[in-house]
């Protein structure tokens, strides 16, 4: 291994092993709600003093062609059940109906009992007021918990949200007319992207509450979140949500990790919840037992762990959404933005 190469992989470990230390503090705490849950995870949601799974369902997924109604709502109250309280969505997804189907699930009392987040795309004062307004109609709620800047990927996304009669008014706004509780941004393309939009934020004096970004065995590698941004938002208080365990399946088509691997990868970071997609009963048995066996890892295992997927990760090759427009929504639908 090149003595850079090597530094890199030890940065990475060392990213691990702090987050293992810092996690090995909060396990108590973690393992006596755990045990209530079925043996899922609760972390601290930053700043906000949210308590959440360490586990997200993800709100692409379900709502897929591939599933019926049905099928989405009981995928989605079993996860509730079996303690995943983080639930993921966006205004975009599947036409809304990702959004509709969760609103349906979310009924009969089930509302109360998650943390609720959803997506807009819109970079205008008027696009964004609209969406939020739609999410929650198509939510069944009167408030998110979370709504968050959709897909924050090219240099100018920051300049539009932060303009004079952009996005940012319409969230301030919801925020204080209580349609909207926190407010965040996620993004996949490059953490340079994200630090410019930290930065904005700075400047107009901001506090994002959450961040989502992708966060897995290849990204240490490759235009790194963890690297550039994890200990950005840690050092600030902002709660880091994970995205892209599987990087869809590419990384698993990859050979070199198991689903098992990846999901405590993730879990071993300090972030405070891993959003992964949910489409079926076996990827709901999966999230929920890595929560159960999840244990800190040492820096030695998160070490050989990384140095077995840094070939596979040098270029990017399974971390597509970084490299190709097709995981860019609002790429192939600009009118989203407004």
């Amino acid at each position: 291994m090149e003595r850079r190469d090597f530094l890199k992989t030890a940065a990475t470990a060392a990213i691990g092993a702090a987050a293992g230390e810092q996690l090995g503090s909060l396990r108590a705490d973690a393992e006596e709600k755990a045990a209530e849950s079925g043996g899922m995870i609760y972390r601290t949601l930053g700043r906000t003093g949210e308590k959440v799974s360490a586990i997200g369902l993800g709100g692409y997924h379900i709502g897929t062609a591939k599933l019926t109604d049905e099928e989405s709502v009981g995928l989605i109250r079993q996860a509730v059940e079996r303690g995943i309280t983080f639930m993921d969505n966006c205004w975009d997804y599947n036409g809304g109906v990702s959004e509709v189907r969760m609103g349906k699930a979310l009924k009969d009392g089930y509302r109360n009992k998650v943390f609720l987040m959803s997506k807009i795309d819109g970079r205008t004062k008027a696009a964004a007021a609209k969406q939020i307004d739609e999410s929650l109609e198509r939510l069944q709620t009167d408030r998110i918990d979370l709504m968050q800047f959709h897909e924050v990927i090219r240099l100018e996304d920051p300049d539009r949200i932060f303009a004079e009669g952009g996005a940012m008014e319409a969230m301030q706004e919801a925020k204080k007319a209580g349609k909207v509780r926190y407010v965040g941004f996620t993004g996949h393309k490059d953490p340079f992207v994200h630090l410019r939009m930290l930065d904005f934020a700075r400047r107009h004096v901001i506090h994002f509450d959450a961040v989502q970004m992708p966060l897995n065995v290849m990204d240490a590698h490759f235009r790194s979140f963890a690297h550039e941004v994890l200990p950005v938002l840690t050092r600030e208080g902002i709660a880091p949500l994970g995205m892209k365990c599987f990087g869809d399946h590419h990384i698993l088509d990859s050979g070199t990790v198991k689903p098992m691997e990846c999901l405590h990868y993730c879990l071993n970071l300090p972030i405070a919840a891993q959003i992964t997609g949910i489409d079926r009963q076996e990827i709901l048995d999966q999230a929920v037992e890595a929560a159960r066996t999840f244990k800190p890892m040492a820096a030695a295992e998160v070490a050989s762990l990384l140095e077995r997927t840094r070939a596979a990760a040098l270029e990017g090759k399974f971390e597509l959404f970084k490299t190709t427009s097709g995981f860019d929504g609002t790429a192939h639908n600009p009118q989203w933005l407004g």
